[in-house]
């Protein structure tokens, strides 16, 4: 039996709000895998769909986030299935064979999915309407809409720059050089969609490197595809029209989910966790490389290569934390880690600073504020300007109430310290953590984590 998503409309996050109570633990122990990369999910699931011939991916995180992807490809024509192995199997329409779809497309929560598929679109002619969640509707989408409508796609919005909105593809498309504004996988990635069908060269200059996932993916289905380092700056060329061939990706584990658990060893007594098969990619390991930093004992072993990426076996232990200064050069490799980064440095000694974290203004909520809020709420000194957080260590009084805002890792980082704090730390809805890490919950609790369902209040 196997199950299809041909033409059919997309999914939506619909959950019924879940409150969550978080309680001071220790002794947390065990070996677990956390699921696959999400932004590996995404672009196996677009590449596929862009090939000719079948492509099979495994370990493919089945998050609402990326089922959204795969029906999306499936309403633009590829045929998507997931066979009862687990395996996900995609039969590709060829570059340039993406058709126009019947139903308008909802990518819930995914603001990687709905950037990166309108670059798959936009050197198309085919008229596409994406939309999202409340969340998703108030996330920009200017930065891909700039360099897309250079290469000759049309947007239309009733609110300019946001969901919902109508890309009609470019019948002529236009190869351009596009010098990133700010660093942004995002960006670069939909600009790279977007030249596999557009004739002639289009490159992307990125001054700040980000994470390379698009890169050696677009490498392994075969586009014409050259990258050059002038100095610190990098410079990725890309020739379209040419097709690409279908392949067989291993999806390795999401080195920010495996976060949560590696942070509650490090900051629980008489803890030890190791999360097997992260990728350690090295433009993700910056919150590795920061918790080392403050003293954290993480050691990786059996590292090896799958698919293209290095993965590796992460050791967490209890350690004496201190707070450090976080290189704003760091935060494109651990972006998606700072709420959680932030709950270690409340239990660090002293007063650690974070720069460079104009990106987190604009995620699924105001990360920075959102972070702000659950840490002053829970009784931890906290600063925070435009783009910088600076928090102050020591002993957590909890018994506040978090508001994740529909951020799944808000929900998560929290339900991290609340395994320390002195009083529970209750999370307002843990549902949205199904957009990228379905069994977070169960999988903390087969560790020794004490998350209980808490019958919410305001």
């Amino acid at each position: 039996m196997s199950e299809s998503w041909q033409r059919q409309s997309i999914l939506a996050h619909t959950d019924k709000s879940s409150p969550l109570r978080a309680v001071h633990s220790t002794g947390l122990t065990g070996r677990m895998c956390v699921p696959g990369d999400k932004s590996i999910s995404h672009r196996a699931l677009m590449l596929s769909a862009l090939c000719i011939g079948k492509s099979t991916i495994t370990g493919l995180l089945e998050s609402e986030d990326v089922i959204a992807t795969a029906k999306a490809m499936a309403a633009l024509g590829a045929y998507v299935e997931r066979t009862q192995d687990g395996a996900w199997h995609v039969q590709g329409v060829g570059v340039g064979g993406l058709s126009e779809p019947d139903v308008e497309i909802d990518f819930g929560n995914a603001g990687t999915g709905v950037r990166l598929c309108a670059g798959l679109v936009a050197a198309t002619p085919i008229n596409v309407r994406f939309t999202g969640d409340a969340s998703l509707q108030g996330r920009p989408m200017g930065r891909i809409i700039t360099p897309l409508e250079q290469m000759g796609a049309v947007f239309e919005a009733q609110t300019p720059g946001r969901l919902p909105l109508t890309l009609k593809g470019a019948r002529d498309p236009v190869p351009i050089t596009y010098e990133l504004p700010m660093p942004s996988a995002q960006v670069k990635s939909a600009v790279l969609l977007a030249a596999l069908n557009t004739p002639g060269t289009t490159s992307v200059i990125e001054t700040i490197a980000t994470r390379d996932h698009s890169e050696r993916m677009l490498k392994a289905f075969g586009a014409d595809i050259d990258i050059e380092m002038q100095g610190t700056t990098r410079r990725i060329s890309i020739t379209g029209q040419h097709e690409l061939t279908a392949a067989n990706v291993d999806v390795p584990g999401d080195p920010s989910s495996a976060a949560f658990a590696l942070v509650a060893a490090l900051i629980c007594e008489n803890s030890e966790i190791t999360v097997e098969n992260v990728m350690l990619n090295p433009t993700r390991t910056g919150l590795i490389d920061t918790l080392q930093d403050m003293g954290g004992d993480i050691t990786i072993s059996n590292r090896r290569l799958s698919g293209g990426e290095e993965v590796g076996d992460v050791r967490a232990t209890s350690s004496a934390l201190h707070g450090v200064t976080v290189p704003a050069e760091r935060a494109p490799s651990m972006i998606d880690e700072y709420p959680v980064l932030a709950v270690a440095a409340a239990c660090a000694t002293g007063t650690t600073h974070m720069a460079g974290l104009q990106e987190l203004r604009v995620k699924e909520s105001d990360r920075l504020a959102a972070v702000a809020n659950g840490l002053e709420v829970n009784g931890v000194a906290v600063r925070a300007g435009d783009d910088w957080l600076e928090v102050d260590g020591g002993a957590v009084p909890g018994g506040g109430l978090v508001a994740t805002h529909l951020d799944h890792r808000i929900a998560m980082a929290f339900s991290v310290l609340g395994l320390v704090a002195s009083a529970p730390v209750e999370i307002d809805d843990a549902a949205i953590i199904s957009t990228s890490f379905p069994d977070f919950i169960d999988r903390m609790r087969q560790l020794g984590a004490n998350l209980e369902d808490a019958p919410g209040r305001s």
